[in-house]
């Protein structure tokens, strides 16, 4: 029997939760090859950048600065992103935080994406969205209520 799924609690368990997703959306038959052909994704140099990422959100780190929409639109440049793809994306993270980790940062790694997956879909269809600082300072991009 399994071991019951701790909560994310370190550094080293969110690069645990982003090193585990990837190797499931690398191979993944319907967003696989954003990362492969596309995006051409060199996953070790990209790790420490989307860790940084996550540690902001879930553990109020301070080491990522970066702004993830400018990637992403550029990549929709090259092949245009669909809903399809961010509900793929969801889904793979989704299965892949209830797999490894159970608790309170676990449930915002999920609400997070959420968001995210939501406000950059919406901003790359050219619909407006509301900015709100997040808790740890990054801008948020909520989708408009209403």
């Amino acid at each position: 029997m399994p071991a019951p799924a701790t909560d994310i609690a370190t550094r080293a368990d969110i690069e645990r939760l982003t090193r585990a997703f990837y190797e499931k959306a690398l191979a993944d038959t319907m967003i696989g090859y954003l990362f492969t052909d596309v995006a051409q994704l060199d996953l070790e140099a990209h790790l420490p950048d989307i860790t940084d990422f996550w540690e902001t959100i879930l553990l109020g780190g301070e080491a990522y600065r970066g702004g993830a929409f400018a990637v992403h639109a550029q990549l929709h440049a090259r092949s245009p992103l669909r809903g399809g793809h961010f509900n793929r994306w969801l889904t793979l993270w989704t299965q892949t935080v209830d797999e490894l980790f159970a608790g309170e940062r676990a449930d915002e790694a999920k609400r997070h994406a959420t968001r995210v997956a939501a406000a950059f879909h919406r901003r790359l269809q050219g619909v407006p969205v509301e900015r709100d600082v997040a808790p740890g300072g990054l801008l948020d991009i909520i989708p408009p209520r209403g």
